[in-house]
């Protein structure tokens, strides 16, 4: 179990915090915590900058309307923004610096490429503006306040066993044969989700529970640039004819979300074999009923409200003066440069099984996973 020291920070000095710097352990051994006191830099009523990555899967979607009716609800301004599907950090970075012009007196960024936002929240910290980084940590930089996300770890770890768990059910002893994927490289979840997964697996790989024959096994040789579905079901089909050709048969796959996990699923039914067990995560209304009627064995919930009001949450704080509780989680936030003080939630792992009730509070989803167990 992760060590968590949780810590109360005073909010209301954002202000004094964006303009001295915040001290961060030069490597991922340090923590700590920084607490000082001084007047709020967000006055009600004043605009909150939201800067999204390109809509690349539907969470992203969700996302706009979430944050719209949160900062409306605690009397706040939105200014929300989708980076363009092409020229996609340049367009994010160029939105950033044009709400910091603008006067936006809070960021919120879930970053298309978090290691490319540098100069941005550079800027923002010279002029006093808290940045949250939300769903996705920014790295390379001390000029974060807070980060607001799931706990992204504990959702790798929560697809591995899934995996595991699917395949036992279906052939009750291995050894199991397997592919791993994993999410773009610029995105600083995509290797946390995957250490998470590996936690899990990679002791059954060594002990021959797990085979992965084609030998790709490391984050370098399974990412997928941009989360792009084209280049997940691509390499899906490469495998499938390079590796597993004739009467070889695929035990599992790891995918890292929905979106990829539909497209692995089209390649291996486009090549004839019977889908595996694989694994997904943002539950996306277009995989529930695959869920359902068990062609995607799993999912995991992350409630983009639920995500969208914490961050909305820290910035009504640091309106109000209050103190929030966050945690020191190295293992899941250290930036490469400070640990970057979170608020972490809770993800969900979905089966058909627990569908129906874990989707309650969501009437969307609860309905088509009614529809599906029918």
């Amino acid at each position: 179990m992760k060590k968590q020291l949780i810590i109360g920070v005073s909010v209301a000095a954002l202000t004094a915090l964006a303009l001295t710097g915040c001290s961060g352990g030069s490597s991922r051994g340090g923590s700590g915590s920084t607490s000082t006191s001084g007047a709020s830099s967000i006055p009600k009523g004043s605009t909150i900058g939201v800067s999204l990555p390109a809509k690349t899967s539907q969470n992203w979607v969700l996302a706009k309307a979430a944050f719209e009716s949160a900062l409306a609800k605690d009397g706040f301004k939105a200014d929300v923004q989708y980076a363009a599907a092409t020229n996609t950090v340049p367009d994010q970075q160029n939105q950033i610096s044009g709400m910091i012009t603008k006067g936006d007196k809070a960021l919120i960024i879930a970053a298309q490429d978090g290691s490319q936002l540098g100069t941005q929240v550079k800027q923002a910290k010279a002029a006093g503006i808290p940045v949250i980084a939300w769903d996705r940590n920014i790295t390379g930089t001390a000029n974060v306040d807070y980060y607001v996300a799931f706990n992204n770890y504990k959702v790798g770890q929560l697809q591995g066993q899934a995996l595991l768990d699917g395949m036992k059910a279906r052939k009750a002893s291995g050894p199991y044969d397997v592919e791993l994927f994993a999410g773009a490289s610029t995105d600083a979840n995509a290797p946390v989700f995957f250490d998470g997964a590996m936690s899990v697996l990679e002791p059954k790989i060594k002990d021959g529970t797990l085979k992965v024959l084609s030998g790709q096994t490391t984050f370098a040789q399974v990412n997928t640039a941009g989360w792009l579905a084209q280049n997940a079901q691509s390499r899906m089909s490469n495998l499938l004819q390079k590796t597993y050709s004739g009467n070889q048969e695929l035990d599992g796959v790891l995918s890292p979300n929905d979106t990829l996990g539909r497209a692995i699923i089209q390649a291996i039914q486009q090549d004839g074999k019977k889908v595996p067990i694989v694994t997904g995560q943002d539950s996306e209304t277009a995989s529930i009923p695959l869920i359902m009627n068990g062609t995607q064995y799993s999912t995991i919930y992350k409630n983009t409200n639920e995500e969208a009001n914490a961050a909305v949450k820290l910035v009504k704080d640091l309106s109000d003066g209050k103190k929030a509780t966050t945690v020191i989680d190295k293992k899941n936030n250290y930036n490469g440069v400070k640990t970057v003080p979170a608020v972490e939630l809770t993800p969900i792992l979905i089966t058909k099984e627990n569908a129906v009730k874990a989707y309650v509070t969501d009437p969307t989803l609860e309905a088509l996973a009614k529809a599906g167990a029918k």
